[in-house]
């Protein structure tokens, strides 16, 4: 009895602790969203080297999304967009599964791999003038 009462007592300090960071990041995030519209923020890649990273146009689109103008957010980075909305379905299917108590999907290695190799070749694709319709542009 005593052994179970400290279990509990023991995953519930953890809960308060995934809690607090989550929280935390909620607060940060909802911060860093109330001033989007005053961040001008250069790209420190693009700045450097005068070439596209595959993030160029990542907050312009954030910016996008928070006023509901999906099409803008699409065309100032269509891979972000995508990758957001895998990630967004991902983290849903996350909770769902923490909240059934069953175990969490893990992203394997060959995904984290193929998704960095995605990013590069977005990279060297948008900096090529024939595919010039993938840097950042507005309607």
């Amino acid at each position: 009895m005593v052994q179970h009462s400290l279990k509990n007592l023991l995953s519930n300090k953890a809960m308060v602790k995934h809690s607090f960071f989550i929280s935390i990041i909620v607060v940060i995030a909802i911060i860093w969203l109330l001033f989007l519209d005053y961040i001008h923020y250069i790209c420190p890649f693009r700045f450097l080297f005068g070439l596209w990273c595959p993030g160029c146009g990542g907050t312009r689109m954030i910016k996008s999304l928070f006023h509901l103008d999906f099409y803008q957010a699409f065309r100032y980075n269509p891979l972000l967009f995508i990758l957001l909305i895998c990630g967004i379905i991902y983290i849903i299917i996350n909770i769902i599964l923490y909240i059934k108590k069953k175990p969490l999907i893990k992203p394997s290695v060959k995904i984290l791999v193929f998704i960095l190799i995605l990013l590069i070749v977005y990279m060297i694709l948008r900096n090529i003038p024939l595919f010039s319709y993938l840097i950042p542009t507005e309607v």
